[in-house]
């Protein structure tokens, strides 16, 4: 190994600025804001890679808020935010194959089964928006993801975590249920499961808390 000189070390050194960055998401979101909302899922398969939110936009149930108040009028609070890529990529980063991949598609399709298939939920009630990310700004979906969470904090990304999951495959069966699964029991992969489940009580009381400070913006 070469010889280096010692020095101090200064943290400052090491930290990275860059304003274009922040501009940059903040155009990326107002794009997504504008993007056109669909049934979930979308009423046609496409190709692309990319990032989307769910809509709920009950008026009776447990999330029933968001129908009469905060979607209401307009699709202004997500309670989910994800992302899709192209199987390999966060190994492999292989931007070219985003615009071939139906990942982002395929991915919703996923969640309207867990919709359908989880108790007390009425797939009519849930929308979505998404944004596709083709060539180097496919880079940029793990950032857009993230920057839409820090923003919104949906529900199903925070309080009710689970919902994102996939089939843990029959070697992790005796996992626990996630609290998604504990409220809203039926997908078919859970049946593995023989896990200790969660208080299902006690994460409607904390859906409960959340619902009660969320306003739309």
């Amino acid at each position: 190994m070469p010889p280096f000189p010692e020095r101090d070390f200064r943290r400052n050194e090491h930290v990275y600025h860059c304003p274009d960055f922040s501009r940059l998401l903040d155009d990326a979101i107002r794009f997504f804001n504008g993007t056109p909302v669909h049934t979930l899922p979308p009423p046609k398969t496409f190709s692309g890679a990319g990032v989307y939110a769910i809509y709920c936009t009950a008026t009776e149930g447990l999330y029933q808020k968001f129908g009469n108040a905060v979607n209401r009028l307009a699709y202004n609070v997500p309670i989910y935010v994800g992302k899709a890529v192209p199987e390999g990529w966060r190994q492999s980063r292989n931007v070219a194959g985003t615009a071939e991949s139906r990942a982002l598609s395929a991915r919703l399709r996923q969640h309207a089964t867990s919709i359908r298939e989880g108790t007390g939920l009425n797939p009519e009630d849930f929308f979505c928006r998404f944004m596709i990310f083709e060539g180097a700004a496919a880079h940029m979906i793990a950032a857009v993801e993230a920057a839409l969470i820090a923003e919104t904090n949906p529900l199903w990304n925070s309080v009710v975590d689970g919902f994102g999951n996939h089939n843990p495959g029959k070697h992790r069966a005796n996992g626990q249920l996630t609290a998604w699964d504990s409220i809203h029991p039926g997908r078919t992969w859970t049946r593995q499961m023989t896990g200790e489940e969660q208080s299902a009580n006690a994460i409607r009381c904390r859906v409960t808390d959340y619902l009660m400070g969320l306003r739309a913006p």
